[in-house]
């Protein structure tokens, strides 16, 4: 993790480099402190996230397209333009992207492993 002084507290979104991770999704970290992080994700069609958890909270927001957000239980969710959905810590989820699609999501607390763009 980056020292303190180093850590982005403004950014613009179109000034930024991505990481493609994996195939197909690319994430762009955007501001973040010691506390929280907010990213911005590109998915494109047919790409997928899988199963996965992490201590942070997420929250996010579907900006465009339709993603299908899988769950540890075998259930799921789509979320359109518009759609805002919550992970707690440590629950298991997934994402497919349906179509080409724009999301933001905000971590609390930060995620180290995402201070890499």
């Amino acid at each position: 993790m980056k020292d303190n002084k180093d850590w982005r507290k403004i950014a613009e979104l179109g000034k930024l480099g991505s990481v493609e991770k994996p195939a197909g999704i690319f994430r762009t970290t955007l501001s973040f402190n010691e506390q929280s992080m907010l990213c911005h994700f590109k998915l494109t069609r047919g790409s997928a996230v899988p199963l996965h958890n992490h201590e942070a909270v997420q929250h996010g927001y579907v900006l465009s397209g339709k993603v299908r957000f899988l769950l540890n239980d075998g259930k799921s969710f789509i979320a359109t333009s518009g759609s805002s959905y919550a992970f707690d810590p440590w629950e298991h989820h997934g994402a497919e992207a349906i179509e080409d699609s724009e999301v933001l999501e905000f971590f609390t607390p930060m995620r180290p492993e995402y201070v890499d763009n």
